[in-house]
């Protein structure tokens, strides 16, 4: 990756490391003992570059208060909540787990005082936090996306302080924090830690393949830190089965260690615990890499050099930026030669990938200049060979993108008797394999040709319930979007895929855990990779217009602005690489949008704009 690589990461590290005002979050001055309370929500404190501290409850603080003030004490920037263990009892303070999960809710919590009795007679008050879910943050910092009726349970006693005088503290509480989304929005930032695949296929990578897994850390309160932290503790659950860390397992910060920052040449020294005193230099450099691709966009400046240190304090080892590059591949780092597209005549033709220019040309070989008319095509990672599916959605071409190669056999047929139910626009992954859809309505099944030829491999598909309309295999080759349709509705789904290779050398392969990144989509039109961990989605929600917008594969929304969609797109391109275009087939042909440009059409007449994978 180049300058210009770097510098495009940098004008991305935002809202990481932010500016050192302090803001505290006052508890309401006066409130009724008992009675409703307004919902916690931070749209108040517009203001995201500052740091937001919690107050402790005043002397003789009625038990309304005490909730409203914990509450916001949640969503304050107290590493340990210090502050909001003052809301409890002793008891309760030592049991509470803040760092259990996070419950985003799509509004503050709104507490209810339970009716009936006397509080003053019982010595004790009730209320129920109620609202609706967005997502929930496990105790690993992963996202998911949730929904329904959240409700939980606050109970206050009067508990006697060190001077002897009774004060409200809560002493029954859930697990965990609970928040509106604008104050989870404006405390959390998304963050790629980086494995690497170990499930992988036949194919001869020439280097290791570094897989993103987003988690979610609080951003003003020692990012750097946590995110160190998180890496060093292992992929999360989801991932697990299909990445290694080159960590040894029980690998920690060295005791003592509370914080972690870069020195002003922008280099990060990382003192580790004894578990890692005797790797040698290859695993070290690798160790070495994961850490620096996991913290490259994290702050402003981003971390360039990171320095490993064994538990005496001597140097492990170090790695910069470029050499992580040798040793590792990643989205942002890989090249792109050319922009794909099936022109008016149903021939692949290309044109230089990034520029502005419209001037296409057919692709060499037989998918370019052989007559062979086609509906959509992918083009594989090293853009050596091309797939191609005919104009009636039934067969399945191979061919070298080589001037003068011929077209042969199709490699895979369709019974389908309709077009609309035939093979879908085909996708490669990184090890060379072919992975098309057959929707073919009495021999449905999701399929791998191994280097794009032979017989073809059925992917098990366990859980899936629905017929797929599209398949995209990501960069890292262990995650599979899918289209999948069910009656009148039609949604994006993530798997992990898994591959077994048999006692006769056969491949066989599954996509396990498959789970919905966008449900608030009824429609999903079209979808494509749009960097590490990002896909960009053309759909409708219940109701709705068509919209585009980034999705994470963990279903959160990143901070990147969404672009306008065009109109009437049909299908959508993205490369891994997210300082190239976005290529479209809307309603006024094929269209790109470039950073900080507007949509322009590149031809009137053209379908299935695709980049390489």
């Amino acid at each position: 990756m180049g300058a210009e690589g770097s510098r495009r990461r940098r004008s991305l590290r935002v809202g990481a490391y932010v500016g050192c005002g302090a803001v505290l979050l006052a508890g309401c001055a006066s409130m009724p003992d008992s009675g409703d309370l307004r919902g916690v929500e931070a749209s108040q404190r517009s203001d995201t570059q500052v740091r937001v501290f919690a107050v402790p409850p005043r002397e003789n603080a009625r038990p309304a208060e005490i909730v409203q003030g914990f509450l916001e004490a949640l969503t304050s920037d107290d590493a340990q909540f210090e502050t909001a263990r003052k809301y409890l009892t002793d008891k309760a303070s030592k049991t509470w787990r803040p760092f259990a999960s996070t419950t985003v809710l799509a509004e503050g919590p709104t507490p209810l005082v339970e009716r009936g009795g006397s509080h003053e007679a019982t010595g004790d008050y009730t209320y129920t936090l109620s609202g609706t879910r967005v997502a929930v943050v496990d105790a690993e910092h992963a996202y998911e996306p949730d929904d329904g009726a959240y409700n939980g349970t606050v109970h206050l006693v009067e508990d006697e302080a060190a001077d002897g005088s009774k004060q409200w503290r809560i002493d029954a509480l859930p697990q965990g924090l609970v928040m509106g989304r604008s104050d989870f929005q404006r405390n959390y930032v998304s963050v790629n830690k980086y494995y690497f695949a170990s499930n992988t296929g036949t194919g001869e990578r020439e280097q290791l393949g570094a897989v993103a897994d987003p988690v979610f850390v609080r951003k003003k309160v020692d990012s750097v830190t946590q995110v160190v932290r998180a890496l060093l503790s292992g992929p999360t659950h989801w991932l697990a089965p299909v990445v290694r860390s080159s960590f040894p397992t029980g690998t920690a910060l060295k005791k003592g260690v509370a914080s972690l920052t870069p020195d002003n040449q922008n280099k990060l020294t990382v003192p580790l615990n004894a578990k890692a005193d005797r790797v040698g230099q290859g695993r070290c450099d690798e160790m070495a890499a994961q850490l620096l691709f996991t913290l490259q966009d994290l702050t402003p400046t981003g971390v360039e050099e990171v320095e490993l240190q064994k538990s005496d304090g001597s140097r492990l080892c170090g790695l910069d930026e470029k050499q992580a590059e040798v040793i590792a591949s990643h989205g942002t780092a890989r090249d792109v030669e050319y922009e794909y597209f099936v022109d008016g005549e149903h021939q692949l033709v290309r044109l230089p990938a990034g520029g502005s220019g419209k001037e296409f040309e057919p692709v060499p070989g037989a998918l370019g200049e052989g007559g062979q008319t086609l509906r959509a095509a992918a083009v594989s990672r090293d853009e050596d060979t091309a797939a191609g599916v005919s104009l009636d959605g039934r067969s399945l071409y191979v061919a070298s993108l080589a001037s003068g190669s011929s077209l042969g056999e199709p490699v895979l047929s369709s019974g389908a008797g309709s077009e609309n139910d035939g093979l879908t626009t085909p996708s490669w992954d990184p090890d060379g394999n072919l992975w098309v859809a057959d929707r073919d309505p009495d021999d449905e099944r999701l399929l791998m040709l191994e280097q794009g030829r032979g017989e073809p491999v059925e992917v098990r598909t366990p859980g899936l319930d629905g017929r797929i309309e599209a398949v995209r295999v990501a960069a890292d080759g262990v995650r599979v979007a899918l289209i999948v349709a069910k009656g009148d509705r039609t949604s994006l789904l993530i798997g992990r895929l898994e591959r077994q290779t048999g006692d006769e050398g056969r491949t066989t392969a599954s996509l396990y855990e498959l789970r919905s990144v966008v449900p608030s989509l009824e429609e999903v039109k079209a979808m494509s990779w749009a960097g590490d961990s990002r896909l960009v989605v053309v759909g409708r929600e219940a109701g709705g217009v068509q919209q585009m917008r980034y999705v994470q594969v963990d279903g959160s929304t990143p901070t990147s602005s969404a672009p306008a969609a065009p109109t009437g797109v049909q299908e959508v391109a993205a490369a891994e690489n997210e300082q190239l275009p976005l290529l479209a087939h809307s309603e006024d042909g094929i269209v790109r949008l470039s950073s900080g440009a507007q949509w322009q059409t590149v031809v009137d007449e053209g379908t299935a704009p695709v980049y390489p994978g």
